[in-house]
């Protein structure tokens, strides 16, 4: 399964992708904002992305609605440190599938994915 994952933390980054090869997914393709992440799309085609919410240049919301607009069914997962119950609903009205609130356990990432997947089957 080829995964993106869009987060102006390089440190999250290395975070998620460390959880995400405990899972067996090494495909995978990092974005530093929602502008990066755009231009990674037209080489690196994701089953799935794992999209923050507060990046410089575009915002995981603002890429998400973006993303969504071209027709791109695949799953997105907003990983955040919002959870305020209004941006929750905002990111799913944006076209999220499922949400996890920084920090996470490897767990819950992994239970996410597994219900997000099972949910886009």
């Amino acid at each position: 399964m080829k995964i993106l994952l869009v987060d102006d933390s390089k440190t999250m980054r290395t975070i998620q992708k460390a959880v995400l090869a405990q899972l067996g997914h090494t495909d995978i393709e990092e974005a530093a904002d929602g502008r990066d992440a755009i231009e990674k799309l037209h080489h690196f085609q994701p089953d799935l992305l794992l999209v923050d919410w507060n990046m410089p240049n575009m915002d995981g919301v603002s890429f998400v609605r973006h993303y969504r607009a071209t027709g791109s069914k695949q799953p997105i997962i907003m990983v955040s440190t919002e959870s305020e119950n209004s941006k929750v609903a905002d990111a799913f009205d944006a076209g999220v599938d499922n949400y996890v609130i920084k920090p996470f356990t490897p767990d819950i990432l992994s239970q996410r994915i597994q219900e997000t997947l099972a949910k886009a089957a």
